[in-house]
């Protein structure tokens, strides 16, 4: 009887001790896994690595008001994560920007003046030629408007009436795409600025030249976009928009890697496709909105290759 009952309490020791076993390796267990993990099982990373391009380096010359407006800043580094591409770019104005696309020195170019693009399209220097947005230029200065501006009948009067008041006027003389659109406006209205004591060439960017005209209570022209992202450091106001030749229309080409072998064709191919992209454009559409009101380009791909 003795033995039975010795047996008995054996069994249950050893019952209880690896009962206890059991239980600790399960709460261990709970302590160091997240649900769903075994501890062999690794979380998966936020993040997948994207295979490194063979050349890196993506050069985008273009004009100051993408880079000015911040819309570059936003979407760069989105278009760096999804690729692996590094971009370098060169906010130096439309004119200077098609110059290096004219000598192989960018890889892709992002500019706002079609009547000099053609050329570079039509002679091969530029390829995969595409319409991103637009916004357009608008008149801006003092807001007493000493010229009477808001009083002309059209936008030949209006840039007549500056010429004739003597009133300052800013140009970016920098043979930008806006300083092409000024100086149509100018000819169109017959009117010769060069030399004239009321006019001024700053040969800098869009930014600084709205301040400068701020500073001599000129008036200047400006893209809207670049006006809103500075309108809280000026005090100019619009005295003129919504004309039809004010419209501002921007594209986005690769330079020719047939024409010039060095150009990281790759790279900047991959830059337009991001650019023209649903997502991309839809980006554009809603940049600024949240800021001011109101978008600061209006994206144009979905009508299409040009």
């Amino acid at each position: 009887m003795f033995r039975t009952i010795a047996g008995k309490r054996r069994w249950a020791v050893a019952a209880l001790v690896f009962w206890f076993a059991v239980f600790g390796a399960l709460a261990g267990c709970g302590k160091s896994a997240p649900a769903g993990t075994s501890p062999e099982t690794k979380a998966p990373s936020a993040e997948t690595p994207q295979p490194a391009p063979a050349v890196r380096d993506v050069v985008l010359a273009t004009t100051t008001s993408t880079q000015d407006t911040g819309l570059l800043d936003y979407l760069v580094p989105i278009f760096e994560k999804q690729t692996g591409y590094k971009v370098k770019v060169v906010a130096v104005g439309t004119g200077q920007a098609l110059e290096m696309g004219k000598r192989g020195e960018a890889d892709v170019l992002l500019t706002h003046a079609p009547a000099s693009e053609k050329p570079l399209v039509d002679d091969g220097t530029v390829t995969n030629y595409r319409l991103v947005m637009h916004n357009d230029f608008v008149l801006v200065g003092p807001p007493n408007d000493p010229a009477k501006v808001k009083e002309a009948q059209d936008l030949k009067a209006a840039m007549k009436a500056i010429a004739a008041s003597g009133a300052g006027f800013v140009s970016r003389g920098d043979d930008s795409g806006t300083h092409k659109k000024e100086l149509v406006l100018w000819k169109a209205a017959g009117v010769d600025p060069k030399g004239q004591a009321w006019y001024r060439e700053s040969g800098t960017g869009m930014g600084q030249t709205l301040l400068i005209a701020n500073e001599k209570r000129a008036y200047t022209l400006t893209d809207r976009g670049t006006y809103l992202a500075y309108k809280n450091k000026l005090d100019l106001a619009i005295v003129r928009e919504g004309d039809k030749d004010l419209l501002n229309i921007y594209h986005v080409m690769q330079v020719n890697p047939e024409k010039y072998p060095k150009v990281n064709a790759e790279g900047a191919k991959a830059f337009v496709e991001f650019l023209v992209s649903p997502e991309t454009q839809k980006l554009i559409g809603e940049f600024g909105v949240d800021k001011y009101g109101q978008p600061l380009f209006f994206p144009d791909a979905k009508e299409g290759k040009e």
